[in-house]
């Protein structure tokens, strides 16, 4: 079951004193690039949180945002009194009228006019912690899943589509042959007192071993066959599909560059048109 590399997850912890939210998205990458923003007091769990985020999502471009807010009516800020009043007295000297409230204002959205004590992070609480962002990557791993399955019934579609046109390609194939065998005959007829016969008929047969696109065939049903089954497999593997995709694309332009034949090549085209909508998919799976 393949697995979308799109996905989002939240969840939110509620303290006595606050209230803990954990966000966590992801977007396509070929590896894991994760972007933190964590609030200060956590920082030091960086490390450990990162490694349960890569751990558990393998791949993606990947944000997780950690924020705080105090629920309680009590506050860790203080103010510091002599810097805010140092603050005030040099405004003053700069403006002497400006009344004394407004200069308090400003100082205290000054630099260090606040102090908030540096707090030590509680294990039990990074514990919770921990629990809430599992349940955020659950939910995370949950919308990948639904997505996934949304892109395998359009995968599924796009390589129906394709073998439907292979089998178009079966039915032409006898008659451009034939067209070309015709051809051919004609040519021959009206060249054959000038050639030596021997090496024409090497020549004819050169020929037609590089317009016979059997093996072409059979090799495109087996990767499209191949493509199926590995959709269905359980472990979910987007570069996997992308080398398959690749194949089946090799296959597609041998067939259109050895056609020679017009609505063989029509057909060549709506299959490369298929097939690009795979690849533009294909990037997203996991």
């Amino acid at each position: 079951m393949i697995q979308s590399m799109t996905g989002f997850g939240k969840s939110t912890l509620q303290l006595e004193d606050k209230k803990i939210t954990i966000e966590i998205k992801s977007l396509n990458s070929k590896a894991i690039d994760l972007n933190t923003r964590i609030a200060q007091v956590y920082r030091e769990k960086e490390l450990p949180l990162r490694k349960l985020i890569s751990d558990t999502l393998e791949r993606g471009k990947i944000d997780f945002i950690l924020t705080v807010e105090n629920t309680s009516e009590s506050t860790n800020s203080t103010i510091n009194a002599p810097i805010v009043q140092g603050y005030i007295k040099q405004m003053q000297a700069i403006t002497p009228n400006a009344p004394q409230w407004e200069l308090l204002k400003m100082a205290v959205r000054m630099p260090d006019a606040l102090t908030i004590p540096i707090e030590e992070v509680d294990e039990e609480e990074f514990t919770q912690i921990e629990i809430h962002l599992l349940e955020a990557l659950k939910q995370l791993q949950e919308f990948r899943t639904t997505e996934g399955a949304i892109l395998e019934k359009d995968f599924v579609l796009h390589i129906q589509n394709i073998q439907q046109l292979l089998q178009e390609i079966e039915q032409l194939d006898s008659e451009r042959l034939a067209a070309i065998r015709n051809r051919m005959e004609k040519a021959i007829e009206e060249i054959k007192d000038r050639v030596d016969e021997n090496r024409f008929e090497q020549e004819l047969i050169f020929y037609f071993e590089k317009l016979d696109i059997t093996e072409e065939k059979v090799r495109l049903a087996n990767h499209l066959n191949y493509f199926l089954t590995t959709l269905n497999e359980p472990q979910s593997s987007g570069r996997k599909l992308g080398f398959i995709a690749q194949e089946i694309g090799r296959e597609i332009n041998t067939l259109g560059s050895k056609a020679n034949h017009a609505q063989m090549q029509q057909i060549v085209v709506l299959m490369k048109n298929e097939l690009e909508k795979i690849k533009e998919q294909v990037l997203n799976i996991l």
